[in-house]
C-alpha cells in the first residue's frame, strides 16, 4: 500500500530534478513570476507550478556582417565587425529583452553605421581602434540594462569602392614621389655644399690640387682598358714656361 503513494512522489521528484551547468545559470518562474535564480548543480523545478529558463554565460562572439554605410565625406564603404559580450545579470537578461542575442546583433549593426557616419575616411582608415572603442561604448551603454557585458568590439574589414581605392593609390604613389624627389635634392645640396668646402680649402692649400690629381690618375691607371686624357693643370705649364723663359735668357747671355 505504502508503494502506491511512494513511487509516484518518487517519480515526481525524478521529473522535477533539473541540471544546470557550471557555464549556466537557471531562471525559475512560479506560476509565471520570477522567483529566483538556479545556481549550478542539481535543482527541483516542480512541474505545472514551476518552470524555468537556461542561460548561457559564456562570453559570445557576434559576427556583424558587411554593412553599408556612408562616411562624413560622403564615400561609400561596406565595413565588418567582431563583438565579444557575456551575460552579467542573467535574470535581467531574460526579464529586459525577449531575445538578447537578436537584440545585440541589431544594435551593433545600427550602431556600426551611425559611427561611421560621424568620421570621414582618412579617420575611419587611420584610427580603426578608437573607432571599434566608440562602438562598443555606444553598445555597453544600452546593453547594460539588459544584464550583459560587452568585452571588446573588433573591426574586421573595411572596403572601399574600386575607383576610390585606384585614387588612394594614386595619392600614395605621388606622396612617395615627393618624399623621393625632397630626398634626393637635399643630397645634391649637401654634395654641393661638401664639394665647395673641398675646392675652397684645396685652393687655399698649396699642392693639394696636385696630390688629388695623381691620386685620381694612380685610381684611374689600375684598370688598362681605359683610355685617359689627361688635362695638366695650369700652375705646371706657367711653371715650364718659366723654365723655359729662363733658359731661354741664360742661352742668349752666353
Amino acid at each position: 500500500m505504502e508503494l502506491i503513494f511512494i513511487l509516484p512522489i518518487l517519480f515526481l521528484v525524478l521529473i522535477s530534478v533539473k541540471q544546470i551547468n557550471q557555464y549556466e545559470r537557471g531562471i525559475r518562474f512560479s506560476f509565471g513570476r520570477y522567483s529566483g535564480m538556479m545556481e549550478p548543480g542539481w535543482r527541483l523545478v516542480w512541474p505545472i507550478i514551476q518552470s524555468y529558463q537556461k542561460v548561457d554565460i559564456r562570453t559570445k562572439a557576434v559576427d556583424v556582417p558587411d554593412q553599408e554605410a556612408i562616411t562624413k565625406d560622403n564615400v561609400s564603404t561596406r565595413i565588418s565587425a567582431v563583438i565579444y559580450y557575456k551575460v552579467k545579470d542573467a535574470s535581467k537578461a531574460v526579464l529586459e529583452v525577449e531575445n538578447f542575442y537578436f537584440a545585440v546583433h541589431q544594435l551593433a549593426q545600427t550602431t556600426m553605421r551611425n559611427v561611421v557616419g560621424e568620421v570621414e575616411l582618412n579617420e575611419l582608415l587611420a584610427n580603426r581602434d578608437k573607432i571599434a572603442q566608440r562602438i562598443r561604448d555606444i553598445v555597453a551603454e544600452t546593453t547594460g540594462s539588459w544584464g550583459l557585458e560587452v568585452a571588446s568590439v573588433e573591426l574586421k574589414d573595411i572596403i572601399l569602392p574600386e575607383d576610390m581605392k585606384r585614387t588612394m593609390a594614386k595619392q600614395a604613389e605621388a606622396e612617395r614621389e615627393k618624399k623621393a624627389t625632397i630626398i634626393n635634392s637635399e643630397g645634391e645640396v649637401i654634395a654641393a655644399e661638401n664639394l665647395a668646402k673641398a675646392a675652397k680649402l684645396m685652393a687655399m692649400s698649396p699642392g693639394a690640387l696636385h696630390l688629388r690629381t695623381l691620386n685620381s690618375i694612380n685610381d684611374i691607371s689600375s684598370d688598362q682598358s681605359n683610355t685617359v686624357v689627361f688635362a695638366v693643370p695650369l700652375e705646371v705649364l706657367r711653371a715650364v714656361e718659366g723654365l723655359s723663359a729662363f733658359v731661354d735668357k741664360k742661352n742668349s747671355k752666353k
